[in-house]
């Protein structure tokens, strides 16, 4: 049951938000201004809630771009400039969406955090989005590399590492889906990941792509001795034949049962010693000089540390007891 008019909490104080007793009463301009406010506030509210919806579809419009680019061909270019310049270094601008993506998915996580809204919809849509962006798009660039690269590659090769992008996908998928079902909400839940994330995946993929053509771009404007543009050429050959295996593994480490550290969360947060602090300068001095090696090395280490962490604690475990044999 509502009170009368003059029971009901309607002074001055109120329309200001305050909720202070008065005897002052609420008039048609105050009830007005009290109105909008509450109005302003909800939508406010919304927008907020609408923000990380938004950066997780940018993040799977970013993984549609990579697949889209990465397949451009001179041709298709037409009298466009920026399709020109994107067909001219189309793997290269691929790559850079898919850390684009990786930036917007790391995003909205944070915004539905500030937001005190982190919904089951949001995490299914980011799963989604996630598909497309660290699953089909590395899958797509790896194998424009590969067919760029090796063009003549026997059917049967080619068909492998067309197998080999197949099961990448599939293992994304499978890994997003298991990461959906066990999910839990909060920062505390995520310092650690069952099996290689996908973006850690992604990064391991692209960051190779990245190396490989950067040594294509130093061996073709490179102002080296002859015998150095060879070797350049030749360690580009060799990441372009490594391409499919890193493939393969980190779709396959994606649904394995290796603990990867959640980066982030476990070392940049809080009060940490002056040995990160030096490591984390280091690295973003790194990043200035060369960002594609930087990426790549530590992309790549990422993904393998948790199987080579392992062979080495087994290592140790064997080794008294072959030693007190």
């Amino acid at each position: 049951m509502s009170l009368p008019p003059e029971a009901e909490p309607n002074d001055l104080s109120a329309a200001n938000g305050r909720g202070r007793a008065s005897d002052a009463p609420l008039t048609d301009r105050s009830r007005r201004r009290l109105r909008m406010r509450r109005h302003r506030r909800r939508a406010y509210i919304q927008s907020v809630y609408f923000l990380p919806s938004m950066a997780t579809l940018a993040n799977a419009i970013c993984g549609f771009g990579a697949i889209y680019v990465a397949h451009l061909t001179a041709g298709a270019a037409g009298e466009d400039p920026w399709t020109r310049a994107f067909a001219d270094h189309r793997i290269l601008v691929a790559c850079y969406l898919i850390l684009l993506a990786m930036l917007f998915d790391a995003l909205d996580g944070r915004l539905a955090r500030w937001a005190r809204h982190t919904t089951d919809f949001g995490g299914q849509l980011d799963s989604m989005a996630d598909v497309i962006s660290f699953g089909a798009a590395p899958a797509m660039i790896a194998l424009a590399v590969f067919k760029q690269e090796v063009p003549a590659a026997p059917l049967f090769i080619g068909r492998l590492v067309w197998a080999i992008g197949a099961v990448y996908v599939s293992c994304a998928a499978i890994r997003l889906a298991r990461f959906n079902v066990s999910n839990e909400h909060g920062e505390q839940a995520h310092m650690s990941f069952l099996g290689l994330p996908s973006p850690g995946a992604a990064a391991a993929v692209i960051g190779l792509v990245m190396m490989q053509q950067e040594l294509r771009l130093q061996t073709a404007t490179s102002f080296y001795y002859a015998n150095v543009a060879w070797t350049l050429d030749r360690i580009g050959d060799a990441a372009v034949f490594f391409l499919p295996a890193l493939t393969l593994a980190a779709g396959l480490l994606m649904v394995s049962n290796f603990r990867y550290s959640h980066l982030v969360n476990k070392y940049l947060r809080g009060r940490r010693t002056i040995a990160r602090l030096i490591g984390a300068l280091l690295f973003a001095l790194l990043l200035v000089t060369n960002h594609r090696y930087t990426i790549g090395i530590a992309s790549v280490a990422y993904a393998l540390s948790a199987p080579i962490w392992y062979a080495y604690l087994r290592y140790r475990i064997k080794r008294p007891a072959v030693a007190a044999a």
